[in-house]
C-alpha cells in the first residue's frame, strides 16, 4: 500500500475486465493445508517501523532457515490492526498470492505478471474492484495505485493476502516488495536482491505464508 501521488484519476466507465482476465488475483490459499514455506517478520515493538525477516521451509523435524535474518521496513506506525489510509502493517499470518514486478519474471513459480502503466491496484473502498488488480488503460476508481508508476519498489513484489474477503476499511494493496530505505505505507519491504531471491524460492505448491508479529526473530511454531 503505497499510493502513487501522481496517479491518474479519471472519470470513465470501467468494464470489469479483472473478473475474466488472465491478470485476476488467485483465490485465497486453503487454510486446511499446512504451509511448507514460511516468511517470518518480527518487529521489536508494535510501533517499530523496522523488523527482521527470515524465510523457512518445512523439513521432517521442523523448519530450516533459507534466508535471513535481514532488515525489513514496515509501515511508519509499526504493526497491528489493518486500516485504510493508516500506515500500519497488518499483524498476523497470511498467504502469499499474486506476484508481479516492473522487471521480467525472475524465475518465480508464483503466478507473475510484468507490470506496465496499465496495471493498477484498486484501493477505493467504494469500488467494486476494491483490493484487486485491475488491468486497464484508465481506471474510474478515486483511489488506485499504478503498479508501474510507483517506481522501483515494485520492481519485484508479491501480495500479502491479508484481506481476501475484500472488506472495505481493512486496507488494500499490502505487498512484500523492494525497499527504498524508508518506512512503507503498510507493506513489508526488503533489499532488492533479497526480494528477487525470495521470489525465486517461493513455490505455490508449498502454500507459502507470511507471519508478521511483535517479538524476537525465530522459526514459526509447528
Amino acid at each position: 500500500m503505497r499510493r502513487n501521488l501522481a496517479r491518474r484519476n479519471v472519470v470513465t466507465v470501467l468494464v470489469a475486465v479483472f473478473a475474466a482476465s488472465a491478470f485476476a488475483v488467485p483465490a485465497a490459499a486453503d487454510p486446511s493445508v499446512a504451509p511448507g514455506q514460511m516468511i517470518v517478520v518480527s518487529a521489536p515493538t508494535a510501533d517499530s517501523p523496522t523488523a527482521t525477516l527470515s524465510a523457512y521451509e518445512r523439513v521432517d523435524d521442523g523448519w530450516r532457515a533459507v534466508l535471513g535474518p535481514t532488515r525489513a521496513d514496515l509501515g511508519s506506525l509499526g504493526v497491528g490492526a489493518p486500516e485504510d489510509d493508516v500506515f500500519r502493517t497488518p499483524e498476523g499470518t497470511f498467504p502469499l498470492g499474486q506476484a508481479f514486478g516492473r522487471e521480467v519474471n525472475p524465475g518465480t513459480r508464483m503466478p507473475y505478471f510484468q507490470a506496465t502503466d496499465e496495471d493498477w491496484w484498486d484501493e477505493d473502498v467504494d469500488s467494486p474492484t476494491y483490493n484487486t488488480h485491475v488491468h486497464a488503460e484508465e481506471i474510474a476508481s478515486d483511489d488506485a495505485e499504478n503498479l508501474y508508476d510507483s517506481g522501483p519498489i515494485y520492481d519485484y513484489a508479491v501480495l500479502i493476502d491479508h484481506n481476501p474477503e475484500r472488506i472495505p476499511g481493512r486496507s488494500a494493496g499490502i505487498f512484500l516488495h523492494v525497499s527504498d530505505g524508508e518506512p512503507t505505507w503498510g507493506c513489508v519491504a526488503i533489499d532488492r536482491d533479497q526480494m528477487r531471491s525470495v521470489l525465486q524460492w517461493l513455490d505455490p505448491a508449498a502454500h507459502p505464508h507470511i507471519t508478521i508479529r511483535v517479538g524476537s526473530d525465530g522459526p514459526p511454531a509447528l
